[in-house]
């Protein structure tokens, strides 16, 4: 007789409302980067919709990924992404961290986040500006509160 896996409830509601994300470059030239932090500024004022920068991979909700993933990051960013709490989730920012942009045929390069990591969202561009980053964040933050987004990683 076969028992029927059992599924842990997960409690989205912290992430629902006020998102950590925690920020983590793989190996890119630095555009997609310097777009996320321009993203967190005072600016476009992301804690309007309660995000903010996480201190810690131990605190962080969303981690955000930017760069063509390098052999070496992949180890990384595996390690990083096992260290975070549950609910948790991945957004792939820029063509590279997408399938590796114009790095992809690269002998050092994986290729994109996905191949690391499940991602729950992607934000094209090279570099994507600040606004459809937030404008991703915001997508995935409604598509968590809508239940169409699973956290991977959580047993």
């Amino acid at each position: 007789m076969s028992q029927k896996p059992q599924t842990k409830k997960v409690d989205y509601r912290l992430v629902k409302y006020s998102p950590w994300l925690v920020h983590f470059n793989t190996g890119a030239c630095n555009g997609c980067d310097i777009e996320v932090l321009a993203a967190l500024t005072p600016l476009y004022d992301p804690e309007r919709f309660g995000v903010k920068l996480s201190p810690s991979i131990r605190h962080g909700d969303i981690l955000v990924v930017t760069g063509a993933v390098t052999k070496k990051a992949a180890d990384r960013l595996k390690r990083l992404y096992d260290q975070m709490p549950c609910p948790k989730f991945v957004l792939a920012v820029g063509a590279c961290a997408i399938d590796g942009g114009v790095f992809s045929k690269s002998y050092s390069v994986v290729g994109g986040v996905d191949r690391v990591v499940p991602v729950s969202a992607y934000i094209p561009g090279c570099p994507p500006r600040p606004e459809a980053i937030l404008d991703g964040v915001v997508k995935l933050l409604e598509a968590i509160k809508k239940g169409e987004v699973e956290s991977y990683g959580c047993d």
